[in-house]
């Protein structure tokens, strides 16, 4: 049975240069970066050189990049560093209703410590509004955080606009650049960041190593006590095997890369909405190019994912952080969708190594699911 993966906004397959790069520090480079001797010192270059080609792809300075596990930590150690850090300033953070749990989350952990959340609207397409952005801010105000690009629904926010803002008002801007990065042209200073996540395993590198960006002059207070690793902002022994093939992804992530997903994504969405009942989610000209998020009337998402699953094609229903609660996604309901339009959403989303057999395959195993459950379901 012909196997597609086409739920790479989850975590994305490692590409084999990106094993070959990692598998050395493993065994023969073994030390420990913190150490002076030799195997220490290898293991440093090897540190600091993928931090240069991070700093490299946003065009920020490699001082400015610390090495975290993932998102996840980066997030919190961006939202959590400011508020704790600058509590003494202001108690205010800005942020919006449709962004990942890891910044949500956070943020409803903040406000039972006593700081003040608000949360941005956003519209059916899912961008947020910047009127709204500018009236929120207060003299109390000292972090806002906005995702670079949803998850679910693929919108792509103008962060340069909302940098712009940010400046203006003397705030700080992190944004959770999770899936965008290297996927979407990220400049930090064009856009005003102060500080910005990521994470390896969504471009082909490994799980468990992230990166987050902040901007020189900008003080956080650390969430992990120990050693003085990653300029004594997050101790811990370095992932160096992590960080070496989470440079190695980004090095191989390349523009004809992001054309051929752009030309499947647009290929796929035609395709879809061709099917009856069939709608779009987010964004059609401002989202990423690997995401496809498309509500069908009249089925079950869970039905439709199993479906797929049993023709070995692997799909999802929505973030996979979320993505085991039988609640409508809080994503899907923030941009005004119905319960049962949300119940009938499936996310896409492709890969450098998508073809478009794979696509093909889907679409031609999509119109036989959708029609079975259908007729089986009552209207």
């Amino acid at each position: 049975m012909k196997k597609v993966y086409l739920d790479n906004a989850a975590t994305t397959k490692m590409a084999d240069e990106v094993v070959k790069a990692m598998n050395p520090y493993f065994s023969d480079k073994f030390g420990n970066a913190s150490c002076l001797h030799s195997f220490g010192q290898e293991a440093r270059d090897a540190v600091e050189n993928a931090r240069k080609i991070i700093a490299d792809k946003i065009n920020a300075e490699p001082e400015e990049i610390i090495f975290t596990s993932g998102g996840s930590e980066s997030n919190n150690l961006a939202i959590k560093g400011i508020a704790y850090e600058l509590k003494g300033r202001g108690n205010h953070i800005i942020t919006s209703k449709f962004e990942h749990p890891a910044v949500l989350n956070v943020s409803k952990e903040l406000e039972k410590q006593g700081f003040k959340i608000s949360y941005l609207n956003v519209s059916r397409d899912g961008f947020i509004d910047l009127e709204q952005l500018k009236q929120s801010i207060t003299k109390q105000t000292i972090l806002v955080s906005l995702m670079h690009a949803n998850n679910e629904i693929g919108t792509v926010q103008d962060i340069e606009k909302i940098g712009r803002i940010c400046k203006e008002q003397n705030v700080l801007f992190h944004t959770d650049a999770v899936q965008s990065f290297a996927k979407v042209g990220i400049d930090v200073k064009k856009a005003n960041l102060s500080l910005a996540s990521f994470s390896a395993h969504k471009l082909h590198g490994p799980k468990g190593i992230g990166a987050l960006y902040v901007k020189k002059g900008i003080t956080i207070k650390k969430q992990i006590h120990g050693g003085s690793q990653e300029f004594n902002q997050r101790a811990g022994t370095e992932n160096v095997s992590g960080i070496v093939g989470f440079a190695k992804a980004v090095e191989l992530m390349k523009e004809k890369d992001i054309e051929k997903m752009n030309t499947l994504r647009d290929y796929f969405i035609e395709e879809l909405l061709k099917f009856d009942g069939t709608s779009l989610n987010g964004s059609k000209e401002n989202r990423l190019c690997n995401n496809i998020s498309v509500s069908f009337k009249n089925v079950e998402g869970e039905s439709v994912l199993l479906a797929l699953d049993d023709k070995g094609i692997a799909v999802s229903t929505s973030s996979a952080c979320t993505s085991a609660k039988l609640e409508p996604s809080h994503v899907l309901k923030a941009i005004g969708l119905k319960p049962e339009d949300s119940h009938g959403t499936i996310r896409f989303t492709l890969s450098k190594y998508t073809s478009k057999d794979d696509v093909d395959y889907t679409l031609n195993s999509l119109k036989y699911v959708i029609k079975k459950l259908r007729g089986i379901s009552p209207e």
